[in-house]
């Protein structure tokens, strides 16, 4: 079983930044890959970005490339998503998640076992 636990969220300015950090606890998330994914309200779930278990290999939705960056430490055992440039349509609730499956990435939420509890994101235009 894997734990997994978002942190970094927070209200930011238009034009700002941010940086998710997701820790994981159970289990080593070396072999996993790992997903971001964001819900605004009223909305589904969608994909974000998701890193190969290596990190050697990254993929993004469209409206977040150039400005988000996924990256992971695994001795940490945490992964972390870099936000730059946020615009107010970013505003979600932002969530990480695993799955036991690393040497590729997967973007439907249902692909996916493990998720975290989420942390709020609020861009103010």
């Amino acid at each position: 079983q894997v734990q997994l636990v978002e942190s970094g969220g927070g209200l930011v300015q238009a034009g700002g930044s941010l940086r998710l950090s997701c820790a994981a606890s159970g289990r080593s998330l070396s072999r996993y890959v790992m997903g971001w994914f964001r819900q605004a309200p009223g909305k589904e779930r969608e994909f974000v970005a998701a890193i190969t278990w290596s990190g050697g290999s990254t993929y993004y939705e469209d409206s977040v490339k150039g400005r988000y960056t996924a990256s992971r430490d695994n001795a940490k055992n945490t992964v972390n998503l870099q936000m730059n440039s946020l615009k107010p349509e970013d505003t979600a609730v932002y969530y990480c998640a695993a799955r036991n499956d690393g040497n590729r990435w997967y973007t439907a939420s249902n692909e996916y076992v493990y998720w975290g509890q989420g942390t709020q994101v609020t861009v103010s235009s």
